[in-house]
């Protein structure tokens, strides 16, 4: 009996710091774990980071309907964060296949603005706004850089201007590898993923000599797979942590 009460008060514990920070919060998960080095030297690989949501605790210099502050504004009004001017947020471009992504929100275009005079010339890879995929913007959204990518990312190819409702969260703290945690227990279940059974047509006979054979190999592992970014430039993608972690 006393194991099964200990058991029970632990349990207890965790789901109220749980409730407390989902309360703090407004999101959940409240936590991820950051799994690349693209936030350099502010975040690393393995950094557990709370967040709280995209329009709680907004200050002022906030981009209006959001608790986001560029860092075009918050050079302005000496808002900082994480190192730099301006919030970082998370945030999952429905139009990826890859997990949400924490960068620092660099500043807002309108719907169909020329943002290239606005952009610095050292995180561009184009001479004018034509050359630019994303340019003049097809509606309104954050344009967005890792801190230690040299482009951005609407140059880079890692995402679209990023709306308002893509927005999962606004780093608050960061909690220094506590996230390895989360991103091990991650690869474990990844790596232990079973692999469907396939049927497999009976085939009479096969000419090796005169039909071409493609073999395909099963593997326990499943790998996603993206579209190739320029070289130097990566994504700091994130996994949701729970308290547990």
């Amino acid at each position: 009996m006393l194991f099964v009460r200990e058991v029970l008060t632990s349990a207890l514990a965790v789901l109220a710091v749980g409730l407390f920070l989902f309360a703090v919060s407004g999101v959940w998960p409240p936590m991820v774990a950051v799994e690349s080095g693209s936030m350099e030297p502010h975040m690393h690989k393995g950094d557990l980071v709370f967040i709280t949501g995209p329009d709680r605790y907004a200050p002022d210099a906030s981009v209006e309907g959001t608790a986001v502050v560029t860092a075009e504004t918050g050079a302005d009004v000496d808002y900082r964060k994480f190192g730099g001017p301006g919030s970082v947020i998370v945030y999952d471009d429905p139009g990826s296949a890859g997990p949400p992504i924490i960068h620092r929100a660099m500043f807002w275009v309108d719907e169909g603005e020329n943002w290239y005079d606005r952009a610095n010339p050292e995180y561009m890879s184009a001479d004018n706004c034509r050359e630019l995929a994303n340019c003049p913007a097809e509606y309104a959204g954050f344009i967005t850089k890792g801190d230690n990518n040299p482009r951005y990312d609407q140059v880079s190819g890692i995402a679209d201007p990023v709306r308002p409702e893509w927005v999962q969260g606004v780093a608050r703290v960061r909690i220094p590898l506590l996230g390895w945690v989360r991103l091990t227990l991650a690869n474990s279940m990844a790596t232990t993923t079973p692999v469907p059974p396939v049927s497999v047509e009976s085939v009479e006979s096969v000419d090796v000599a005169t039909e071409d054979v493609t073999m395909i190999e099963a593997t326990a592992t499943n790998i996603p797979t993206t579209a190739p970014l320029p070289v130097e430039t990566s994504k700091t993608a994130v996994h949701g942590d729970a308290v547990a972690a």
